[in-house]
């Protein structure tokens, strides 16, 4: 196990809201290289600058009129972000309302790195990278670290520092995190004081929809897990809620499988 941070309730921020980003071109395009089993996705973006699809756009404005419509006392008054264009944008559409606060790009909350594997399938990693396919199957999910790329404990890592920033810089007030599924996973692993088993039965249990809120707010001296993947904010709206389809943790292949 590893220490949930408690430094006192005056440390804790009044409410922690994380954000996965709304749907975007490259979630489209897993889904479709899933779907015919392609090797590779068929996607022209760099990871960094892969955009929101038309429903992610959707996603992104009925989070904003969600918000904009909630009482002054429940809105963000401090808002941190992936600098990664699907975030951005998603930062964008949601904060659209007068007196919004400025977001604060952070790259330590971007997309975990797959490195060689970016864009690959899972088929396509097991075909092409039959070995690193193995070593992964061997040493589990969250240990594994592609080459050139980042396990799910480096991207815990960059995680630590954010919500250290986060408990000691605003104590009482609203911080919300626009970022990624691998980096909104960190966050739990530390506030909840996770272990590497019950995080991948999480994980491959309960898909991160796009566009969805997970919601801490502090309790017993820590911050306790309110609302996790919430899209109840999508209702009404013409946005359809979406979400990868769930995985077993053991899948040797799955972290190649687009872009979160």
């Amino acid at each position: 196990m590893n220490d949930a941070p408690s430094t006192g309730g005056a440390a804790f921020p009044a409410e922690l809201v994380l954000v996965r980003h709304a749907e975007s071109v490259g979630n489209l395009a897993a889904e479709a290289a899933g779907r015919e089993g392609l090797v590779r996705l068929d996607l022209a973006y760099r990871d960094p600058d892969t955009p929101l699809s038309e429903n992610g756009l959707a996603q992104a404005e009925a989070l904003g009129r969600h918000v904009a419509r909630a009482p002054g006392e429940r809105r963000p008054q401090v808002v941190l972000g992936s600098p990664y264009v699907r975030a951005r944008a998603t930062v964008e559409r949601a904060l659209d309302w007068p007196g919004s606060p400025r977001p604060v790009l952070d790259e330590r909350l971007r997309e975990r790195d797959l490195g060689l594997f970016d864009g690959f399938t899972g088929h396509g990693i097991r075909e092409t990278y039959p070995e690193e396919a193995q070593r992964r199957a061997a040493m589990g999910k969250f240990y594994y670290r592609p080459p050139g790329g980042e396990s799910w404990t480096d991207v815990v890592l960059r995680v630590r520092g954010v919500l250290a920033e986060i408990l000691g810089t605003h104590a009482g007030r609203r911080v919300w995190v626009f970022t990624h599924q691998a980096v909104i996973m960190a966050f739990r692993y530390i506030l909840e004081d996770l272990d590497e088993e019950e995080l991948l039965r999480i994980d491959g249990a309960a898909p991160l929809g796009n566009c969805s809120m997970t919601v801490y707010r502090p309790e017993d001296e820590r911050m306790r897990l309110v609302e996790y993947g919430a899209v109840d904010h999508l209702e009404g709206s013409p946005a359809r809620p979406t979400h990868e389809e769930p995985h077993t943790p053991v899948d040797p292949g799955d972290t190649g499988a687009g872009r979160a």
